[in-house]
């Protein structure tokens, strides 16, 4: 690939908008080709405006459309201009838009997932949108027709793609690239999870604790993990550790009613070290997630050798393959059962097994190497 094309130029997302998954995605396209040999650089709005956010929620909200809008387009085409890049990568398909200051280069936007633009069409999918959001999912379908290439992370996102933006002559080629790890996950010895977890004020290792890794997002089910745990209670020895964004009050108050809040850990944002032994020295990985594009904690359970417990529907029963137990994401009573299964030390050793065949289908070095095709295709095509 660095033979055959001079640059790439990654977009990656406005910081202020604080979407660690969709910047965690463009840090490692960035490191990823850089390592394989290929010459590119990122670039993305800046919170110039958006800085500004004492002025409250609704005008911080519309400065930073000015930055990532207004101010960015003007920008881009001038780093376009100096740096003459053989394709532009748009890193998350929520900033399809920017494909219009392309001109002539060829562009590959990456579809993570289309649960927002199928909620602002009026579509159940935990992600509402308001009359501003509305507008702004039609520009992303329109600016999507516009691309090169899509690269889809799932064939669930492919399925809905095909749905909303139907093939024609006018939308680009359609290829599915899964994703790898962000970080290298993977099995520590037991000592070097201990003393990597000592940090956390009141977790208990012995016997293993159930995680969950996540936000408080509807779709993702929160209310479903501490109903589940609830039912396992009795089977189940360890406690419940949440991993991620801290417990909202609500959730709080329901671990409260449910009588399990005195074996619930918070763990609030950890490092990528400290989230590694959280895989590690879990019994168990809760997510029954109602939507998703992909499931990254899926993987990154998986390749650390901790037995999953995930929904069962697209994507994610795709991304656990044959190394978790899957249930509709409204079956507490199912997953309480396997969760209790999972309290058999022999049961989790089989599943840990498991885990760790199915997360070698998820490298990142597969995951570059196939954007390195379609950058080559889509190059060989314009030229």
């Amino acid at each position: 690939m660095g033979t055959t094309t001079p640059m790439v130029l990654l977009i990656g997302n406005y910081a202020a908008d604080q979407q660690q998954s969709m910047q965690r995605f463009s840090t490692m396209m960035l490191q990823g080709l850089t390592a394989a040999g290929v010459r590119a650089e990122l670039i993305q709005p800046e919170p110039w405006l958006g800085k500004f956010r004492f002025a409250g929620g609704f005008v911080a909200k519309w400065l930073g459309y000015l930055d990532k809008f207004v101010l960015f387009p003007r920008r881009l085409r001038v780093k376009i201009r100096d740096c003459r890049p053989a394709v532009i990568h748009i890193c998350d398909h929520s900033n399809a838009m920017y494909v219009e200051q392309a001109e002539a280069t060829p562009v590959v936007v990456t579809c993570h997932d289309l649960l927002a633009v199928r909620g602002g069409l009026g579509e159940e999918t935990d992600t509402p949108a308001s009359a501003t959001g509305r507008i702004l999912q039609r520009w992303i379908l329109r600016s999507l027709q516009k691309a090169s290439s899509i690269a889809c992370v799932s064939e669930a996102t492919r399925r809905d793609l095909d749905r909303l933006v139907p093939s024609s002559e006018a939308r680009g080629q359609v290829e599915m690239i899964p994703l790898g790890l962000s970080y290298p996950f993977r099995p520590l010895p037991s000592g070097e999870t201990a003393a990597r977890l000592s940090v956390i004020a009141g977790l208990e290792i012995d016997p293993p604790y159930l995680l969950h890794v996540g936000s408080n997002l509807r779709r993702k089910n929160r209310e479903g993990v501490l109903r589940i745990f609830a039912r396992a209670q009795h089977d189940w020895p360890g406690q419940l550790v949440f991993a991620g964004e801290s417990l909202s009050a609500a959730l709080r108050s329901q671990a409260d009613e449910l009588g399990i809040s005195h074996r619930i850990i918070e763990v609030p944002v950890p490092s990528d070290e400290l989230l590694e032994a959280l895989y590690n020295g879990a019994g168990a990985f809760l997510f029954p997630s109602r939507f998703e594009g992909f499931g990254w904690p899926i993987i990154e359970a998986q390749a650390c050798g901790c037995p999953v417990l995930s929904s069962a529907r697209a994507p994610m029963a795709e991304v656990v393959g044959t190394g978790g137990l899957l249930r509709d994401p409204e079956d507490k009573e199912g997953f309480a059962q396997d969760l209790i299964r999972l309290a058999d030390k022999t049961a989790r050793a089989q599943w840990r097994e498991k885990a760790l065949e199915n997360a070698e289908r998820f490298t990142t070095a597969r995951m570059i190497a196939a954007y390195e095709q379609l950058y080559r295709s889509v190059s060989t095509a314009r030229r």
